[in-house]
């Protein structure tokens, strides 16, 4: 080890999952923790990590380009957001007289609005457009700490729109700090031309899937499997047509009614299910057999007014399963970019712990997007993603809520927020903070 690009010093408390694999049950709770540690980075990836007096005896004699003070804060693996709908025009706001009027999500979207009504904005927007309202909320993720962020398709519900957010997809891992990965969604919802003959949509869905497996623009496919949208047999007919096209299979999985989504994605071995607030027993049981990961979205059932959320102790106590959490920002069911928000309600209403709730948002939902090895958790060879919270311990993240704790981020290496403030990209070239 001839240089260091980044040494990180005065980390009052480095705590990470351990490992590449999904954290199973009660692995959940099982952190490294290191107190006065230290993380030196190389070419972008972690090349040492451990107490500081470790790591600087370690380095004796190595160049180290830059050196940043960590001011005694708690250091995590940078946090994944595993399940968003980032990239769509407009905003439903109009809605909210009518959900918090009762009116049920799909008497909304058989109404022709909820997903629908984004559908209209999204055809009507530009890339451009597009680009730069996904930009501004990329932009409020990484000051909320995360690193990487999945990004599903579906509200253009034609190949040309379908297409463009894909490319809006691609264009903004290209460019913005954070990465995105994509996820085809064409079914989505059916829209208003096919009214009434969904089994034609389904068609056509699946020959997007051939032209979007072509352009490379997704690695995986999704679902909405739910009464009123997808039944099992269409939806298990897409995702099987994805997954020969090299797709992997995803799935909105019995959100509001246990439909039979979550045995689905058991079946054709989806590596992920999400939602699952009806799952049944034996949904969760196939999850646990064939290795399909829980992304749980408790803003979504916070901001529905439900009563009922996701049976998250049920599936780390009972089913030994690998929980993860994601924001589900969506202009719709919630519009919300906060993690942080999400850790709260992860605490509060799915009774999970603050170790759960790390390892729900770091490794687990990593590899729900098949980024396992590559990060979630701080480990030698990993990229270099870190949050760094103004905050003692893990505990407090949910304990003190509705205020932003992240005081920096590094995203591969290079330092993307500090201070509270993002970093500008020519700053990051030349190394310099603001």
């Amino acid at each position: 080890m001839e240089r260091i690009d980044l040494l990180v010093t005065g980390i009052g408390r480095l705590i990470t999952p351990i490992g590449n694999a999904p954290r199973y049950g009660g692995e959940m709770k099982e952190l490294r923790e290191i107190t006065n540690a230290a993380i030196a980075i190389q070419g972008g990836r972690i090349a040492l990590v451990g107490s500081e007096e470790d790591v600087t005896n370690r380095l004796q004699g190595v160049e180290i380009a830059q050196t940043l003070d960590a001011r005694g804060y708690l250091v995590t693996p940078g946090l994944v957001d595993p399940h968003t709908h980032l990239v769509h025009g407009g905003s439903r706001e109009h809605e909210l007289a009518l959900k918090r009027a009762g009116v049920p999500y799909l008497d909304i979207l058989a109404q022709g609005g909820g997903i629908l009504s984004t559908v209209q904005a999204t055809r009507a927007s530009s890339e451009q457009q597009l680009y730069d309202k996904a930009y501004r909320s990329l932009d409020i993720m990484l000051m909320q700490g995360v690193t990487t962020v999945e990004a599903k398709s579906g509200y253009g519900l034609t190949l040309d729109d379908e297409l463009k957010q894909l490319r809006t997809a691609k264009r903004l891992n290209e460019i913005h700090p954070i990465d995105v990965v994509s996820t085809f969604m064409g079914a989505h919802a059916v829209p208003p031309e096919y009214k009434g003959r969904t089994h034609d949509y389904v068609d056509l869905v699946c020959d997007m899937l051939a032209e979007v497996a072509q352009q490379g623009l997704a690695e995986f496919c999704d679902v909405f499997c739910e009464h009123g949208v997808f039944t099992v047999e269409q939806s298990r007919r897409i995702l099987l047509e994805g997954r020969g096209l090299g797709l992997l299979p995803k799935i909105h999985a019995d959100e509001i009614e246990s439909l039979g989504g979550t045995e689905l994605a058991g079946e054709v071995g989806a590596i992920s299910a999400e939602h699952l607030l009806a799952a049944s027993d034996e949904g969760l049981r196939m999850l646990a057999s064939n290795g399909v990961i829980p992304v749980l979205l408790p803003g979504t059932s916070f901001n529905l007014g439900l009563n009922k959320h996701a049976r998250a102790r049920d599936m780390i106590d009972r089913f030994n399963l690998p929980v993860s959490l994601s924001t589900d920002y969506n202009p719709g069911s919630c519009p919300t970019e906060s993690i942080q928000l999400v850790i709260m309600l992860a605490s509060l209403n799915l009774k999970m712990t603050p170790e759960e709730i790390l390892t729900a948002c770091t490794i687990n939902a990593a590899n729900a997007i098949g980024r396992g090895n590559q990060i979630g958790s701080i480990e030698v060879g990993k990229h270099a993603d870190l949050t760094l919270f103004d905050a003692p311990n893990l505990a407090y993240l949910p304990y003190h809520f509705g205020i932003n704790h992240t005081y920096g981020v590094i995203k591969n290496g290079n330092v993307a927020v500090w201070d509270r403030q993002i970093v500008p990209l020519q700053a990051k070239k030349e190394g310099t903070l603001p």
